[in-house]
């Protein structure tokens, strides 16, 4: 019997397992330098569950593929920053990093939706803030604790927020109620945005997101439900923790995507058309990018405990995102070894040269302890403090 992919977007089960390649990307024709072209992603780059899947030819320039190649150098060289100024003890307290899933992940996901949409996540973080508005000092200084950071050194690692990024949040699973209320303000107000809300395998059941789920379908919500499927929640894999393990499935009436997410273009290419699907009123639909950690969940996780060491090195030398893209872009001739080297040099000083103003920025002052409380002219007139007699009077 044929089975077609339209049949396999129905029974998600007879497909085959999603590719997890960096690299698997064909170009069709002669790749150019001066203007677009079209490139073939490969037959597995996608699944589906009640719906067709993206198409697998993307358009591609070198401009932007040589812009995308930098930030991903640049993201990963802060959360290696981030790395070392934790284990010198700089930073304090909780600290989860995204080397391996985050250049493909956060990175793509901006490069297909518009700056007006909006994004919320859980605490793996550091990119999305750059990407929606941040700076990379901004991040690394607040990470120190220090005035610079952007949210005065007072949020740490897991509350940092733009105009249009949500954070960073602490509670497993609990920005996606509030991602989904996001896209219900988008709908009340009438605004054409879409509603990106991220949560991991290891958050997917809990029952706070299946209620959000429902609301989103039953109110035909613009929001987009993204897994980041990194094969592991904390300690424990996704077999051991998960009976269904396809989490693009698991919208019941949602139709759902699932994405290789270590191939930047593929992961561009679903956040596309999860975009557009959700402003073309069709309703919400769930976004699942199958990734990898290289590192533990938390600075305090080796990650080498529940997986070998052998499995960790495989994916680092095998299924690189940024070494992927780098041999898109010397197999295409679109740039030379020499050309991407001092773009990854030129990403590096970027980083060093936040991290040094990082460490320069003061340290929050005492009264900076009752600014932030409440938003800006909605203050009452005064604050009580720890002690009876400590009030804090509001100007």
């Amino acid at each position: 019997m044929l089975i077609t992919r339209r049949a396999l977007s129905r029974f998600p089960r007879l497909a085959r397992s999603i590719l997890t390649a960096a690299d698997s990307t064909v170009p069709k024709g002669e790749p150019s330098k001066d203007a677009p072209f079209t490139v073939t992603l490969h037959d597995d780059s996608f699944s589906a569950y009640k719906c067709d899947p993206p198409s697998l030819e993307v358009e591609v320039q070198k401009d932007d593929l040589l812009k995308t190649y930098k930030t991903m150098n640049a993201m990963r060289r802060m959360e290696m920053a981030a790395d070392a100024m934790y284990k010198a003890k700089l930073i304090r307290g909780f600290c989860h990093l995204a080397i391996g899933q985050a250049r493909p992940v956060s990175v793509g996901l901006e490069s297909a939706i518009a700056p007006e949409d909006q994004v919320i996540t859980a605490y793996r973080c550091h990119p999305f803030a750059v990407l929606r508005g941040g700076t990379i000092k901004g991040v690394l200084a607040e990470l120190l604790g220090r005035q610079d950071g952007m949210s005065h050194g007072k949020g740490g690692s897991m509350h940092i927020f733009t105009p249009t990024f949500f954070g960073g949040n602490g509670i497993v699973g609990a920005q996606v109620p509030v991602g989904a209320g996001l896209a219900f303000a988008a709908k009340y107000k009438g605004t054409k945005t879409a509603a990106f809300v991220l949560y991991g395998d290891g958050a997917s059941n809990q029952g706070q997101v299946f209620e959000a789920y429902n609301m989103a379908k039953l109110w035909n919500l613009p929001c987009v439900f993204v897994c980041e499927n990194n094969k592991y929640g904390m300690g424990t894999s996704a077999e051991r923790s998960s009976s269904n393990t396809l989490y693009y499935t698991r919208g019941d009436q949602i139709p759902g995507i699932q994405v290789n997410g270590m191939d930047i273009l593929a992961s561009r290419q679903g956040a596309k058309f999860a975009r557009d699907w959700v402003l073309a009123d069709k309703g919400p639909l769930l976004l699942e990018f199958v990734t990898y950690r290289y590192g533990g969940h938390s600075m305090s996780d080796p990650g080498t405990t529940y997986r070998t060491r052998d499995e960790i090195q495989r994916m680092r030398s095998t299924h690189d995102p940024i070494r992927g893209l780098q041999r898109y872009l010397e197999d295409w001739g679109l740039a030379t070894e020499e050309e991407l080297k001092a773009i990854e040099k030129e990403a590096k000083a970027e980083v060093d040269e936040a991290v040094e103003e990082a460490k320069a920025s003061a340290w929050p002052q005492e009264k900076d302890l009752w600014t932030d409380v409440y938003y800006k002219g909605t203050e009452p007139p005064f604050l009580r403090g720890r002690e009876r007699d400590e009030v804090h009077y509001y100007q």
